[in-house]
């Protein structure tokens, strides 16, 4: 309708050409990407690399969202690969898993990690196709060389059976360094292989340092780590207050670690009956 327009218009004069295209496809672009907020507001992931920083993203599309979520998704995935990936969590959500697996394979084809990723639980776990350790394997695969922190963390978790590799903690190390360049999971997954000593060297200074990046991206597990690390003063100087204010932060994000540690911060001692069972603490 717009070129007809403009084709008609410039037999009259050239200036109204520009004119038509200047008023008429901000107003399509608007259209496309309403489809798009609507669907990342509803059904993005927040762990998924191709979500924008400004999109929150929820862990589950909520029962009440579902149908919005699949409606605008499917128009957004015309020209979106995070939208078909979050179309696939929307069908997911209203247990529509064949719908669910055709969309994540497709957003796989497209390049999307979340989807792999997706698609490497199904048949790790046998849910809505038939178990397959070797394709969950090569999608985790796929995923971590390409950065994604759960592809990484997925296939240091796969077992060995089914004729696989066992899981290698040192290269899921190795792959998480990379993806922790420029990602918060990644980061805390890095930080917790580095403080516990697992696929290589124990650094608590260099687990700190991790967490303190992905908690200054509001990470709620690096930030409990952050108060554990700072009250203990490990890897680094220690401080009560800072402690507190980190897992006061990760409590609010709903960090259930954190809500404990805050507990025993606040009633500091424990009261044990004679055979030494926790009674309950003693506050001040």
């Amino acid at each position: 309708m717009i070129r007809l327009q403009a084709f008609s218009f410039a037999a009259i004069g050239c200036i109204a050409v520009p004119a038509i295209i200047i008023v008429a496809m901000p107003t399509l672009a608007r259209a496309q990407s309403a489809d798009l907020v609507l669907c990342d507001r509803l059904a993005a992931d927040p762990s998924d690399p191709d979500k924008p920083a400004d999109v929150k993203g929820t862990p589950d599309v909520a029962t009440a969202d579902v149908a919005t979520a699949i409606k605008y998704c499917k128009i957004a995935s015309a020209s979106s690969r995070r939208a078909l990936y979050q179309l696939g969590r929307a069908y997911a959500a209203n247990r529509q898993l064949p719908e669910a697996m055709a969309a994540w394979r497709k957003a796989a084809d497209k390049g999307s990690t979340s989807a792999m990723v997706e698609l490497g639980v199904a048949y790790g776990t046998g849910a809505g196709v038939a178990r397959d350790e070797a394709q969950a394997r090569k999608l985790f695969e796929r995923a971590a060389e390409a950065g994604n922190p759960r592809g990484v963390t997925n296939l240091a978790a796969l077992s060995g059976g089914g004729g696989g590799a066992p899981a290698d903690p040192a290269r899921a190390r190795q792959l998480l360094a990379k993806a922790a360049e420029a990602n918060a999971e990644a980061q805390y997954q890095l930080g917790l292989m580095m403080a516990n000593g697992t696929g290589g060297a124990q650094d608590d200074a260099g687990a700190r340092n991790l967490f303190e990046k992905a908690a200054a991206q509001n990470h709620p597990g690096a930030l409990e780590r952050m108060g554990a690390f700072t009250q203990e003063g490990r890897g680094g100087p220690k401080d009560s207050g800072a402690a507190k204010a980190y897992y006061e932060r990760a409590a609010a994000l709903g960090d259930e670690d954190a809500k404990k540690a805050l507990k025993r911060m606040e009633c500091p001692y424990a009261i044990k009956d004679k055979r030494g069972n926790f009674v309950t603490n003693l506050c001040f």
